[in-house]
């Protein structure tokens, strides 16, 4: 029997038990779908967790403003200011590697309209170098420049949702928007961007709800609770091959310093944060994959024992092919291709039920899911190379078995 016909033989004999051969694949089936649903959602995860770190800049350290409850911030304000335009100048001056550093504040917004239309957003007051210290790509238009933070200019950069909300499909860029009791006129639009969400604690809002005006215009033309800090974060970029974590060091004992010991403000390093998202990713990763292994090595152990079963079951048409002059070697390929035509059916139907779980998650719940072609490659072969290694026994046992008994078997 030649290799085609063994194939043919094999898928008649699965097609014969079709329930039992159902039931031997599902522990492949479940297991390559677990691996490719968990690892498309890992590596979800990693894309989101890189679009955020990117926002943030490796080469960034930031100093924000954190929730503190009234009762302590009443007592704080006795000793500072809060984060303010002052560190950001300090900072600036007296910490070595600092290339520049970019103030932020953001404004409560109780109405954003135009003529005719109405939304809600952010109203973000924010340095001339904010598009490239957090990767704000630009539409059309432009960002803000070095004139309009000196002249407290009355120009704001869109989101794609403010646009859409306020001026439908016209052209935006000359239109005005009133928010609050200020008009602006509008000079760019930013690109689509992600979700608003938060990564490691941080919060990062989403780019299509957010108007960008100069931080010199909101600090002058808009009011902040009295006890709030004046900024809510001070970006401070730092030179090619400074250390972020060392500088954030320095930062922080300057700031602690001129805050009097209050402890009004928060560091966040960039790259900490990707360096402790990739330490996590790597564990989820090995758990996904002791978890898979688990799986299909059930699934493998599955198909052994109804291959060897079907050995059992087989018995007299063994010995009847021994018989008519069948070589141990085709008995064995033959048992063997069963075993593998199990596990590569089991593996496809794993692959299309891990598919459908992630694209059902990505839909239902939000989460990002990437599904990558090596995820795809990985499992299929490894739940082939569990069926091949899990039918060697049974093909060996089966080519060894006597032709005589073999007959005699009943």
């Amino acid at each position: 029997m030649n290799l085609p016909e063994s194939i043919v033989s094999a898928l008649h004999n699965l097609a014969s038990h079709k329930l039992r051969s159902v039931l031997t694949m599902l522990g492949m089936i479940f297991g390559v779908g677990a691996v490719i649903a968990m690892l498309s959602i890992g590596a979800g995860a990693e894309l989101q967790a890189m679009e955020m770190i990117d926002r943030m800049g490796l080469r960034n350290v930031l100093v924000r403003n954190p929730d503190i409850a009234d009762d302590e911030l009443n007592e704080i304000r006795r000793q500072s200011l809060g984060v303010s335009l002052r560190d950001a100048t300090i900072i600036e001056d007296g910490v070595p590697g600092v290339e520049l550093t970019a103030p932020r504040l953001e404004v409560t917004t109780y109405m954003i309209m135009a003529p005719g239309a109405q939304t809600q957003g952010q109203l973000i007051g924010a340095s001339r170098h904010q598009d490239e210290l957090s990767s704000l790509r630009l539409a059309e238009g432009r960002f803000i420049d070095a004139i309009d933070e000196e002249n407290h200019a009355q120009v704001a950069v869109i989101g794609t949702s403010i646009r859409r909300n306020l001026f439908g499909s016209e052209k935006a860029i000359g239109k005005h928007l009133k928010v609050n009791d200020l008009w602006f006129e509008v000079i760019g639009v930013l690109e689509e961007s992600g979700g608003g969400s938060s990564f490691q604690g941080v919060a990062i809002g989403t780019t299509s709800t957010e108007i960008y005006v100069p931080a010199s215009t909101a600090i002058r033309k808009f009011d902040r609770p009295p006890l709030e800090a004046p900024l809510d974060e001070i970006i401070v970029r730092l030179a090619e091959g400074v250390s972020p974590q060392a500088t954030a060091v320095a930062i922080e004992r300057l700031l602690e310093r001129v805050h009097g010991g209050a402890d009004d403000f928060d560091l966040v390093v960039p790259e900490a944060l990707l360096d402790q998202s990739r330490a996590t990713q790597r564990l989820f990763n090995v758990v996904m994959g002791c978890i898979a292994g688990i799986s299909l090595l059930v699934g493998g152990i599955g198909i052994m024992n109804i291959m060897l079963a079907t050995v059992l079951e087989r018995t007299r048409e063994i010995g009847i092919r021994r018989a008519v002059g069948a070589r141990r070697s085709e008995i064995r390929v033959q048992f063997m291709i069963e075993a593998f035509t199990i596990s590569l059916i089991g593996g496809v139907a794993g692959v299309a039920m891990g598919v459908i779980i992630a694209l059902v998650v990505a839909a239902s719940a939000g989460w990002a899911t990437v599904i990558t072609f090596g995820s795809v490659a990985l499992s299929t072969s490894v739940s082939m190379a569990a069926g091949l290694i899990s039918g060697i026994y049974p093909a060996v046992r089966a080519a060894n078995l006597d032709p005589i008994e073999a007959l005699r078997y009943e």
